[in-house]
């Protein structure tokens, strides 16, 4: 039982769970735009969430020397470097302008972890940025990219799913902030921080219907939307709500980093495997 546990843990804490969840998501992307099975854009995908999770969720504290290496982080650390060797050879397996674009979103992600500044905080930091960072980062990685790597012209239904996408992520980062209530910063000014843990649930309720409504949308415009991925999308989002109504500040942290970060994993292996 100690060594699943050392398994479980090492796999949470080297972010291997939430690659798996932007790649579903990417695969996702594809399924409901009928692009043929791109390894290496999932793959991409995949590993530069890991690298860029481990990189904003440790080296603020490596480098203010504030964590010893313990054995665990040692392998964490080993494992990271093989992540980013990863990213390299299948960023080079990717379309020129997709490689540009991806290029952008990494300047997001060092200019989220990295004070570029003398005596000024990163943008981790500021009040209340934290969250539209993230959630744009994500609709980046698992639209923008897939789509644009293989040639689809933007339409009405990009956008669409572009807006779900956001929807999707905020919400989800609405449950983490939720539950690490207790332990953030005040500075930090999350969402629960500034409007309560009630007004919070509502605010993500909201735009899940929101989302939900988007969903029909795009259904009715598009003859060719896979009908599939709604017949899926719409329980999943039932579970968030679940997930949501239920998030509280004594969860304890599987809560979000293993559950909830499994939603989109379940989600993308319902539409793979069930006709």
């Amino acid at each position: 039982m100690k060594v699943l546990k050392s398994i479980l843990q090492f796999y949470i804490n080297s972010s291997i769970h939430v690659g798996l969840s932007c790649f579903a998501l990417v695969q996702i992307t594809q399924l409901v735009f009928h692009i043929s099975q791109q390894n290496e854009m999932g793959y991409f995908a995949f590993w530069g969430t890991v690298v860029g999770y481990n990189f904003v969720k440790y080296e603020e504290l490596a480098r203010a020397k504030k964590i010893k290496m313990r054995k665990q982080l040692r392998w964490i650390t080993l494992f990271t470097f093989g992540a980013f060797i990863m990213v390299g050879y299948y960023f080079f397996k990717l379309e020129r302008i997709t490689q540009i674009v991806a290029v952008v979103f990494l300047g997001l992600t060092l200019l989220y972890t990295l004070p570029f500044f003398p005596n000024k905080k990163n943008a981790r930091n500021w009040a209340g940025v934290k969250i539209y960072i993230v959630s744009f980062c994500w609709v980046g990685a698992t639209v923008f990219l897939p789509l644009l790597n293989a040639a689809v012209a933007p339409t009405i239904s990009i956008g669409i799913l572009s807006i779900q996408r956001f929807i999707l992520i905020f919400v989800l980062i609405l449950i983490f902030e939720i539950i690490d209530l207790r332990h953030d910063n005040s500075n930090l000014r999350t969402v629960p921080q500034q409007i309560g843990v009630k007004n919070t649930k509502i605010l993500g309720f909201v735009l899940l219907v929101v989302f939900c409504g988007l969903e029909l949308f795009n259904i009715n415009i598009n003859i060719n939307f896979n009908t599939s991925i709604q017949s899926f999308s719409l329980p999943l989002i039932f579970a968030i709500a679940i997930a949501l109504a239920f998030a509280n500040e004594q969860r304890s942290k599987y809560y979000t980093s293993f559950w909830v970060e499994s939603i989109p994993i379940v989600w993308w292996l319902l539409l793979l495997f069930i006709p």
